[in-house]
């Protein structure tokens, strides 16, 4: 327990993405029985906040948003960038690792 700091790193991207994955569940849910619905600056917020991977694979899983072309272009985008920051982190912080 080294490095006290990476372990809750870990766990804030652990929990935004399952919220970010769950929040996509949910809205599809409310959309078919035709309730209230999660904006869409949410679901895009969480994908920024480090949910990208969690908002992608609900965009996946459920079938949700997937007909909305900035939905298509942007989660992914998030998430390439996301993850292109994380090897960027890794590399430059390999010794600290």
């Amino acid at each position: 327990m080294d490095k006290p700091w990476l372990w809750v790193l870990i766990g804030y991207l652990v929990l935004v993405n399952v919220i970010a994955f769950t929040t996509f569940g949910a809205d599809k849910v409310k959309a078919r029985k035709q309730k209230w619905r999660v904006p869409e600056k949410t679901l895009f917020l969480l994908a920024l906040l480090g949910g990208g991977l969690g908002a992608f694979l609900g965009m996946r899983v459920f079938h949700h948003k997937t007909k909305h072309w900035y939905f298509q272009v942007f989660i992914p985008l998030i998430l390439v960038v996301q993850l292109a920051a994380l090897v960027a982190a890794w590399f430059h912080f390999k010794g600290v690792f």
